[in-house]
């Protein structure tokens, strides 16, 4: 349970990072994957860009505890709602899973029970959370699906996550995390395993339902134009820091010649068939 005053909520960030660093042991000593990320956020959208490598997912995914025994993880502030996640125990950080913090992730088949069906699951996550109804808790489970656009709820609710298609895989994922009424949404890559039309329509569910229940949002993606367009803030990520930050929908206003460099890399219907060019790294983006 969080131990913030409620009444102070409004003066505080949903989310601070102040000098996140994650390094990891190997073979041949540790390897920083993330070097002095800061973030402040409130209830709103933000969008993490980068190639993959970058150190996107893992500085999220730090939040909730999930990383390998083999990661170390140090920061001046790693905040939810004023609470430190890394002085909470077990017990308090599996409250923060689902309940705080929600994460959709890249494949849903794999964050699916594949032996369980896709009703069961989420009256688990309901019962889980504290969610329940005392009375009615299929029909609560049917208005979640049906909240996520699912047309026949009732029969999508008795099917295994092997019997849907991956972009009701993906609808149903994203009723569970939302089924916990988290303050914090992740999508960590919600959309790179589905085909353009199916990605933009998971796109603006995930946008509508975050401005319905007024959460905040955090878009993970290596795709630089399909995510500016649904956040606040875009922040770009290269080799485990924030190399540059600019405004939702204004990614032609980079200066960084990395972020510049990985918008001149997109191809483009106005030059079919031309090469790319090759994005020229310099040693000084790493200091």
């Amino acid at each position: 349970m969080s131990n913030t005053d409620p009444g102070r909520e409004a003066d505080q960030p949903l989310l601070e990072i102040r000098n996140l660093h994650i390094s990891f042991a190997t073979p041949q000593g540790r390897t920083q994957a993330v070097r002095g990320v800061n973030l402040s956020m409130g209830r709103e959208r933000i969008a993490v860009v980068g190639e993959s490598g970058s150190g996107k997912s893992i500085t999220f995914r730090s939040l909730l505890g999930l990383l390998p025994a083999s990661a170390e993880i140090a920061a001046d502030r790693l905040h939810l709602q004023g609470d430190y996640l890394l002085s909470l125990g077990p017990r308090a950080m599996r409250a923060v899973r689902g309940r705080r913090i929600g994460m959709v992730v890249q494949d849903p088949k794999q964050g699916l029970d594949p032996l369980m069906t896709i009703g069961r699951q989420l009256a688990e996550m309901l019962k889980l959370h504290g969610k329940a109804p005392r009375l009615g808790l299929q029909r609560r489970v049917h208005e979640l699906l049906a909240d996520v656009y699912i047309r026949d709820p009732k029969r999508v609710a008795g099917l295994y996550p092997h019997e849907v298609s991956g972009g009701m895989a993906q609808r149903a994922m994203l009723a569970m995390m939302l089924s916990a009424e988290p303050d914090l949404l992740i999508a960590d890559e919600a959309t790179s395993a589905l085909d353009a039309v199916v990605r933009h329509r998971i796109l603006d569910l995930i946008d509508e339902q975050v401005r319905l229940r007024g959460m905040g949002l955090v878009l993970i993606s290596h795709d630089l134009d399909l995510v500016a367009g649904y956040a606040d803030r875009v922040l770009v990520m290269y080799a485990g820091r924030v190399v540059e930050e600019l405004q939702g929908g204004q990614m032609d206003a980079a200066t960084h010649p990395y972020t510049r460099g990985l918008l001149a890399c997109r191809p483009s219907l106005d030059h079919p068939g031309g090469d790319l060019p090759v994005l020229q790294r310099e040693a000084a983006w790493l200091l």
